[in-house]
């Protein structure tokens, strides 16, 4: 093969793998009771049983790719709600202003702007677990670094890599750790001082990293199109807005338990009111939000496409099987053993299963009795599913968020995962390191 296949081929390919792989693998199923009190419903531990049930037809296998999409409506709006946004933004001329004057700011100081746009996003993964939301960020995400030499491998480190290392080595991820902890019976935000203490190695680490690749692979730099020298009042308005907007959304997402519609509607009604500041009138703002819509369905129907593979495999009634195979094992080892092959198991599964949080809610029930049984702490527990899990999301093809950002970048998935496998498992070293040592001081 000549060409390695895009995005849409290569998840199309892994339906069809998982498809097949329902036919393959025994079919099982644990048990699980519906939580009244939080409306969740949890898996019994040790319940996992073989069952024969009806295998998955053509026509499901063709009706997966509109349900997955569907299953992901939310995200999907979301992407396609920012990205409109961020478009009329942009013919408001109030981005390539700020981009401009920032890049003059910087010249010279390229390694500071790489380090503080990483700690930003890191930041990002913190706080509110952030990925999809960088998809519609790419476009200006390219722009800003090509125009400071920054090839595209770099600003893809820098600003979906660091999301995702925020992500993973969270305190406070509310789609991770949160859920996790709440699954694990601990009290939120325990054990916070270890972790924050492994992010901040983590941090130094990836940096580093960003920073020595970027220098030896700098490329000629693209010079940023302005036809103001200075920002216009106008401009500095509407970039505060988008300031304000991303701090209330973070506030919300954090204490007024606000999900993608929230974002969603909130990045809406920027959008209007920045075409109205910007002079681009009712139908100058709504002509810009459909071309921007056109710029984000490519990657909003990956996402959706991820979501079918967990679907077949789900409906296939394999997923149980594949959980159960996975951690089955573990019971035999020793405890530090049992949360380094924990965190590994974790990365593994993550490629049917590319929702994290829907990943704690699937493994924690049948792994924190598990972990009671050999003697390991249920923070660890935790830090093994999250360093294990959410990292995968580096390079797992089922993961809508990353098939769209290397869409959007034009780079093929085998290029990137030559490229990130490296970083990735570098930092599943100190993953491993980081649990070893908890289990060494008793971590609890």
């Amino acid at each position: 093969m000549k060409k390695f296949p895009n995005a849409f081929v290569l998840l199309i390919a892994v339906i069809l793998f998982a498809w097949i792989l329902t036919y393959i693998i025994p079919q099982g199923s644990y048990q699980r009771v519906l939580d009244e009190a939080t409306g969740t419903t949890k898996v019994l531990n040790d319940s996992y049983q073989q069952i024969n049930s009806k295998n998955l037809s053509v026509l499901d296998l063709i009706l997966s790719v509109p349900r997955g999409i569907i299953g992901r409506a939310d995200a999907i709006v979301l992407i396609l709600l920012i990205g409109g946004c961020f478009y009329v933004i942009e013919k408001t001329g109030a981005f390539n202003q700020g981009l401009f004057k920032l890049v003059n700011i910087l010249e010279g100081k390229e390694t500071l702007a790489l380090i503080l746009v990483s700690a930003l996003f890191t930041a990002g993964g913190v706080t509110i677990g952030m990925q999809e939301e960088v998809i519609a960020m790419i476009p200006i995400l390219l722009l800003f670094g090509k125009s400071l030499g920054y090839n595209t491998f770099t600003i893809l480190l820098m600003s979906y890599g660091s999301t995702v290392i925020g992500s993973s080595f969270s305190p406070s991820n509310p789609f991770g750790i949160l859920i996790a902890q709440k699954e694990a019976g601990l009290p939120l935000l325990s054990g916070s001082e270890l972790r924050l203490v492994v992010l901040g190695i983590v941090f130094v680490v990836w940096t580093i990293y960003l920073i020595r690749y970027a220098n030896k692979n700098k490329i000629e730099k693209i010079k940023m199109p302005s036809t103001h020298e200075s920002m216009t009042t106008r401009s500095k308005v509407i970039l505060l807005l988008l300031g304000t907007t991303f701090f209330g959304v973070t506030y919300g997402l954090l204490f007024l338990e606000w999900d993608f519609n929230e974002m969603s509607a909130t990045f809406f009604a920027l959008s209007i009111v920045a075409g109205i500041i910007g002079k681009l009138g009712i139908n100058g703002t709504g002509e810009s939000y459909i071309e921007g819509f056109k710029e984000m369905m490519f990657a909003s129907i990956i996402l959706g496409l991820a979501n079918s593979i967990s679907l077949v495999l789900k409906e296939g009634m394999i997923m149980d099987t594949i959980v159960y195979g996975l951690f089955g094992p573990l019971k035999y080892l020793p405890p530090s053993i049992s949360a380094v092959s924990m965190m590994v198991a974790h990365s593994l599964l993550h490629f049917p299963v590319p929702s994290y949080s829907g990943q704690a809610v699937l493994t924690m029930p049948i792994l924190i009795p598990l972990s009671d049984l050999i003697g390991l702490s249920r923070q660890i527990c935790v830090m093994a599913y999250q360093y294990g899990a959410i990292m995968a999301d580096m390079i797992v093809p089922t993961n809508g968020a990353l098939m769209a950002v290397l869409a959007l970048c034009n780079v093929p998935y085998n290029k990137w995962l030559r490229f990130a496998l490296k970083p990735t498992l570098l930092i599943l070293l100190i993953a491993a390191l980081a649990l070893v040592a908890a289990v060494a001081l008793g971590y609890q």
